[in-house]
């Protein structure tokens, strides 16, 4: 399977889209999927846990692939439920059933090969490799060797929640030519979820826990924000300024406390063209550096 997975990064960097995808869903990228699957893990909706898969998991396997292959396969509503947050909040978690963790495994792995050539330096969150401490690094760096003064702290209320799942098709259709892959991703965004045995839509939002949300949502941003910025906004500015993503929570770092300001006023009217809006509790313009006001602008 490494094999096949390398072999998609590089027709990724040498050719705009990709054809011919759904077919990596076989039953060896199924298998070692199963294998990497935890015992230990929450069951969906399906209560179908590892081992009981795997009793029979040439049969399960088997009968997936035909089912695939006919487009008779549809994603169960992910179970949802409550995590408590240090705010005393929650956050919801959507748990896919079995055979859909499975499906999704393999499928976020051919979307990590076809995205990681083409993703920005700035970004990650939910990357192979990349961790907090990177983007930790990358903050100080900019911070201590270039012309940083304020810095516009953002994060965006509810993202996951709020993906607009036309936007995204789109945003996916830009580098992937496959329909049947496709065809399977739409279906999972609107699976639906279960809340205490009760069905409901899900017209938008992509749900956390699922395995194919996390690249699903670094899709996302690469579009709505990090090429945006670094392809755009970043060229218009007189000053120095330098976006740092992980996953839904972002910085920019600016020289100048003008350009902080209006990149700040537009960033929200980006976001909203999206679906998305800022968390205005948590965005605020820190002056920082010789050069900066001590006053707190958000």
């Amino acid at each position: 399977m490494g094999t096949q997975q390398q072999d998609i990064r590089t027709l990724s960097m040498k050719h705009s889209k990709l054809e011919t995808l759904i077919n990596r869903v076989n039953y060896e990228t199924l298998e070692a999927e199963h294998r990497r699957q935890s015992r230990n893990k929450a069951i969906g909706v399906d209560k179908v846990t590892k081992d009981k898969y795997g009793e029979n998991l040439e049969e399960n396997l088997n009968n997936l692939l035909s089912r695939m292959k006919t487009f008779s396969y549809r994603p169960q509503p992910v179970r949802r439920v409550e995590i408590p947050k240090p705010n005393g909040k929650t956050r919801h978690l959507g748990i896919p059933s079995y055979e859909d963790k499975l499906v999704q495994g393999v499928m976020a792995n051919i979307l990590n090969e076809i995205y990681e050539p083409r993703f920005l330096d700035c970004s990650y969150g939910f990357r192979p490799g990349r961790k907090a401490h990177d983007a930790i690094k990358a903050v100080n760096d900019d911070i201590m060797f270039k012309k940083v003064n304020y810095i516009l702290e953002c994060d965006i209320k509810g993202f996951f929640d709020n993906v607009d799942h036309k936007w995204l098709m789109k945003f996916l259709e830009n580098d992937i030519a496959d329909k049947n892959f496709l065809r399977y991703i739409a279906r999972f965004l609107k699976a639906g979820v279960m809340i205490q045995n009760r069905y409901e839509e899900t017209s938008v939002g992509t749900p956390q826990g699922g395995l194919i949300s996390p690249v699903l949502a670094n899709v996302y941003l690469h579009y709505v924000l990090d090429r945006w910025f670094v392809e755009h906004i970043s060229k218009q500015l007189k000053g120095e300024a330098y976006l740092v993503r992980y996953a839904d929570d972002f910085i920019i770092m600016f020289e100048n406390e003008n350009e902080a300001k209006a990149v700040y006023e537009v960033l929200k009217k980006r976001l909203a063209k999206f679906g998305l809006q800022l968390a205005e509790d948590k965005t605020r313009i820190l002056p920082f550096g010789r050069n900066s006001k001590t006053k707190r602008y958000i």
